[in-house]
């Protein structure tokens, strides 16, 4: 199985599959302000402190109890598939929640079985690019945070599409900007992580396999504070990537009966 993509992957809200669009037809698609599904249906995959100013940020806290020492492999956790949610649809804030921190990552979509694979040969696995919304409740636990913060429903939205890896260019070199209701909040790129999207995928698959369809963020990266950029109940979250494209989910409060787990 292989996932190859000639220019733009888009899932409109009422196709039953994604299609591969040239990218001119995606835009009017897009332009229709109907709400789009999720690019793809994989495991997404997340990785912690791979900024290094994140990493830096956090001082001491990286020698405390249990761990006693900064990471030498990647963090990883996974955005199930309960939160996968497409361009323009609610981002639902949970009961008793003030508001969701937005997490601006760009996501390598694997276009074929990623086994062992060497940094040099890394990026041939690679399909495409997303844009994605690893949002999270704000927290204050550092080093390995609760599962239970970022996999509410809804809490991974990804598109508006996925841009061919040749249309992308070097996914370590893309501009990335994060508006909340029009205001640049955060302004930044996916330059200086510590393991580069060939190491990243290199270290990964030494000891697991990425499948198509999966998504692996490349990291977060530093907004500055532990509490940014925070979103709240009736804004509009807008992440924008170079070369991929611009992602826009409203936060809308989750009743109790309908929101999330």
């Amino acid at each position: 199985m292989r996932l190859f993509i000639e220019d733009t992957l888009f899932h409109a809200a009422g196709a039953p599959l994604p299609l591969d669009l040239p990218h001119a037809r995606a835009c009017d698609a897009l332009a229709t302000g109907e709400p789009a599904r999720a690019p793809v249906a994989g495991t997404v995959y997340g990785v912690l402190h791979n900024d290094p100013a994140a990493l830096a940020a956090m001082g001491d806290r990286v020698l405390a109890p249990p761990y006693k020492a900064a990471p030498k492999a990647p963090v990883l956790y996974i955005k199930p598939r309960n939160t996968h949610l497409g361009h323009g649809r609610a981002i639902p804030l949970p009961p008793g929640a003030e508001a969701v921190q937005v997490g601006a990552a760009l996501g390598a979509v694997i276009g074929r079985t990623a086994c062992r694979v060497a940094p040099g040969d890394a990026l041939d696995y690679v399909a495409g690019y997303t844009v994605v919304n690893d949002v999270t409740l704000p927290h204050r636990e550092f080093y390995r945070p609760s599962l239970r913060l970022r996999v509410r429903d809804g809490f991974c939205p990804m598109g508006p599409w996925v841009r061919a890896a040749r249309q992308v260019g070097n996914p370590d070199a893309l501009d990335l900007r994060v508006w909340i209701d029009g205001a640049l909040r955060l302004r930044s790129s996916t330059r200086g992580f510590l393991r580069p999207l060939p190491q990243l995928i290199a270290d990964v698959t030494d000891f697991m396999t990425l499948q198509p369809g999966d998504v692996l963020l490349t990291g977060l990266p530093w907004p500055g504070d532990f509490d940014g950029p925070l979103a709240h109940d009736g804004q509009r979250v807008a992440i924008e990537i170079e070369n991929v494209g611009r992602l826009e989910n409203p936060v809308v409060r989750a009743s109790v009966q309908g929101g999330s787990a």
